[in-house]
């Protein structure tokens, strides 16, 4: 029975023999088609190749490894450098944050590792993230007051009782600190005549006394004395600027990098919550006032704690605040009023690590902001790379709690704390750098003080090299040889060195021809003693046995060599990291391709290139997030118009609404729904109302929602209402029978009555035409004809 190694080696030398197979079936062998003069120029061709040091081995020593050894190379003289990974270390994740001493937590795996690469090259390596229970909290507050935020400074006066007994269901060791802006104290961002000095708001009838203006103001260190807190928010006054927007990006320079001052912890998270009603000034906007000096990202706060520098230099730039935040491993949670939160939402995409949330008018809402910007930063893991060498190409695959495998994401949302997501990470060198032999850089997630040191060392040298000889007999005294072959003195040719310039070889058309029929040296060069000269091009390097490759005819994209996304070689485009195709314009990257419910391409399309190919009729967009004529387009506008206008809806709970639901929503009393452009879509609510809203692409590629203001609801019944309802139906139905009644016994009165009536008549007239009827008036003349009866008969028997 075969042992592992030996399964090993034979499928080793399977993939090997299928490499070269298929390098055949295509017609093209990589290794030799870049003509690769030395060692080193060979494994810079392709991670495939490798080189024969063997003296005497041929005139072609760069080829596939089993090719080489197919053509009799010893396997002791192949150079066929690797890229590899060592951990250096790699301490285990830690469940709780409360350890007994917080350098003990770690929550990310490994520290420390050291990569060996080949150019061209990759290897990989993967990291493992587990935000753990328990960790401690530094949380700043960092207030605006200008005039207008009075009311606000009134509602947090017992904010850190209420904030602290929150936090304390998040974390066992919470400390809080407070801090104050305004703006430059110089025009025209503030007042500064003399009767503005000691009172910015003299003559203002509504609120005629306040503070001088200030830039920032640093109040409390962080503490866990939540009394103190409470204590010196409460002794604050408001103040009064000129302009509108505020200096509070000068503000969280100064609170990010005062570590000191402001009592940052190394091993804490670090909150710093940014409550403001209105817009920033940035960088240049100095410049109005006079500033020309930018801002340096220093500390300057003097012994009254304020900002010393703040009217000698402009505001921050976005970049700038980024990177300081970015440096001591700071969130920024923007609490900002409804009208400038989108302001603020494209500020979060500039600035990596910060959440923006809507500020009620007088900051009611201040401690449940807080706690769900809390929750939604600790339910992510985001990577970010600092110090990457410029030659170093790295790319990401993301597995979160689903166990799925996300190439091109660098990101895991929707987690709980505990839970551990990892990341494959593929490094490739692009080249070897000029100089330093090895460079290193650093992956750490947001906000984190935990990160991963990378060294890179780059295998760009052969080992056969540092065996060199230097006027060997080899070469005839002429050259030096070093990995199997003589490199010429000048003036000197042959492979070994025993031609001068300008002599003729015994058969040099054969030596200079790539086949017969072939042009001389390709056209491209000359034949001198057997050997080939080629000439130089203004274009790029000419090369080769023949002269026959070059390194600029390459496939190009929009005019740039290989899309500059590779490295032009003997014709052909070889690919960085993270790009394929004939001219390495394809990127893999598929972070392009995300749409705001982390889908690719919203799950109507494919991602191709870093572009959505929308495969699902009547889907567009970047993202395929477009489709009016979608199934399921309804449902999920559905969920927008809840929580955008009632605060309802799935997406309220987890505060994810202002997240996914950007589209442009009008709010009208009653809906045309008349348009051709627009899907109606109706859903009902909780409580039984009927609520509609219009789905609309514009032409200028926004997605409009034009929803009724409010559902359309039927009246609740009225008991009495329907009690009256239900007697009088009764009753009109008891009156319509009694009518009909009554209708139908009058007609049959009127008809029997008619009837009578005629016989009455019939009666009279046959009285009337009888011979021994006689009038009622002549009663003796009656009673004389009735005696008649009386009498017997004369004469008369029975």
């Amino acid at each position: 029975m075969l042992n592992p190694a030996t399964l090993m080696r034979r499928a080793t030398l399977c993939c090997m023999v299928f490499e070269i197979l298929w390098h055949s079936g295509q017609g093209l062998n990589v290794c030799m088609s870049g003509s690769a003069t030395s060692c080193e120029e060979c494994i810079l061709i392709h991670p495939s190749c490798a080189w024969c040091a063997q003296e005497g081995f041929g005139r072609v020593r760069c080829d596939l490894t089993l090719s080489l050894q197919i053509r009799g190379c010893k396997a002791q003289f192949i150079e066929f450098p690797s890229s590899q990974t060592s951990i250096l270390k790699s301490n285990p994740l830690s469940t709780k944050g409360s350890a007994p001493s917080q350098n003990e937590v770690t929550q990310i795996m490994p520290q420390k590792i050291s990569v060996s690469l080949r150019p061209g090259d990759q290897t990989s390596f993967q990291v493992q993230v587990r935000q753990v229970e328990d960790y401690p909290v530094d949380l700043y507050y960092l207030m605006d007051l200008s005039l207008s935020m009075k009311d606000d400074l009134v509602t947090i006066h017992n904010l850190g009782t209420k904030l602290t007994e929150e936090m304390s269901r998040l974390t066992s060791n919470f400390r809080l600190g407070f801090g104050t802006f305004v703006d430059k104290n110089i025009s025209p961002f503030s007042y500064t005549e003399p009767k503005y000095q000691n009172n910015p708001c003299n003559g203002y009838k509504l609120f005629p006394n306040c503070v001088p203006s200030f830039g920032f103001r640093h109040v409390l260190s962080l503490t866990d004395k939540v009394d103190r807190f409470n204590q010196e928010v409460q002794k604050q006054m408001v103040s009064r600027n000129r302009d509108a927007p505020e200096g509070g990006f000068d503000a969280i320079v100064q609170a990010a990098v005062c570590k000191e001052e402001i009592g940052w912890r190394k091993e804490a998270f670090h909150l710093l919550v940014f409550a403001t009603d209105d817009v920033p000034h940035l960088a240049l906007d100095g410049k109005l006032g006079g500033l020309v000096n930018p801002n340096d990202g220093q500390c300057h706060l003097d012994k009254n704690n304020e900002n010393s520098a703040s009217t000698q230099m402009d505001y921050p730039s976005l970049g700038l605040l980024g990177e300081k935040l970015a440096e001591n491993n700071i969130y920024l949670i923007f609490a900002v009023t409804r009208r400038y939160y989108v302001i603020y939402k494209n500020y979060t995409a500039l600035i990596p690590g910060t959440t923006v949330e809507i500020l009620d008018m007088d900051s009611k809402n201040i401690i449940q902001l807080i706690v769900n910007a809390y929750n939604n930063i600790r339910s992510k893991v985001e990577l970010t790379v600092s110090d990457q060498p410029e030659d170093i190409s790295l790319s990401f695959t993301a597995t979160c709690q689903d166990g799925q495998p996300l190439p091109g994401l660098r990101k895991c949302s929707d987690l709980k704390i505990g839970d551990t997501v990892s990341f494959d990470v593929n490094v490739e060198a692009r080249s070897c750098p000029k100089g330093a032999a090895s460079q290193s850089f650093t992956i750490k997630p947001v906000g984190f003080k935990d990160r991963l040191e990378v060294t890179v060392d780059y295998s760009c040298d052969c080992g056969c090299t540092r065996a060199a000889q230097t006027n060997s007999s080899v070469c005839s005294s002429t050259g030096t040889f070093t990995c199997g072959k003589c490199y010429c003195e000048p003036g000197y040719l042959g492979s070994h060195c025993e031609c001068q310039e300008g002599e003729s070889g015994n058969n040099p058309l054969g030596a200079c021809r790539e086949a017969e029929g072939k042009r001389m040296c390709s056209g491209r060069g000359e034949c001198s003693c057997n050997q080939c000269l080629c000439y130089e091009s203004e274009f790029g390097k000419v090369y080769g046995s023949f002269c026959e490759c070059d390194d600029f005819s390459c496939a190009r994209h929009k005019g740039v060599l290989c899309a500059g996304h590779g490295e032009c070689h003997c014709g052909e485009c070889k690919c960085h990291a993270g790009y394929i195709g004939d001219n390495c314009n394809c990127s893999t990257e598929t972070t392009s391709c995300l749409a705001d419910d982390g889908q690719l391409c919203s799950g109507r399309g494919h991602c191709v290139c870093g572009h959505c190919h929308c495969s699902e009729p009547g889907a567009f967009g970047d993202t395929c997030e477009k489709c009016p004529t979608c199934p399921d387009a309804c449902g999920t506008k559905r969920e927008c118009i809840e929580c955008r206008l009632f605060n309802s809806g799935p997406l309220a709970d987890n505060q994810t609404c202002q997240r996914l639901c950007k589209d442009e929503i009008i709010t009208v009393e009653a809906l045309d729904t008349d348009d051709s452009a627009g899907v109606l879509c109706l859903y009902k609510s909780e409580n039984d109302c009927v609520m509609k809203f219009m789905y609309s692409e514009h032409a200028n590629g926004k997605s409009i929602l034009t929803a009724l203001k409010e559902p359309e609801c039927g009246g609740g019944p009225d008991a009495l209402m329907v009690l009256l309802a239900v007697v009088g139906s009764i009753l009109m139905v008891g009156i319509i029978l009694l009518a009909a009644w009554k209708l139908a016994i009058t007609v049959h009165d009127r008809r029997a009555f008619a009837q009578f009536q005629n016989a009455r008549c019939r009666a009279r007239y046959e009285v009337a035409s009888n011979p021994v009827y006689k009038q009622p008036g002549a009663s003796d003349a009656v009673r004389e004809d009735f005696s008649m009866y009386d009498k017997p008969f004369n004469g008369g028997h029975h």
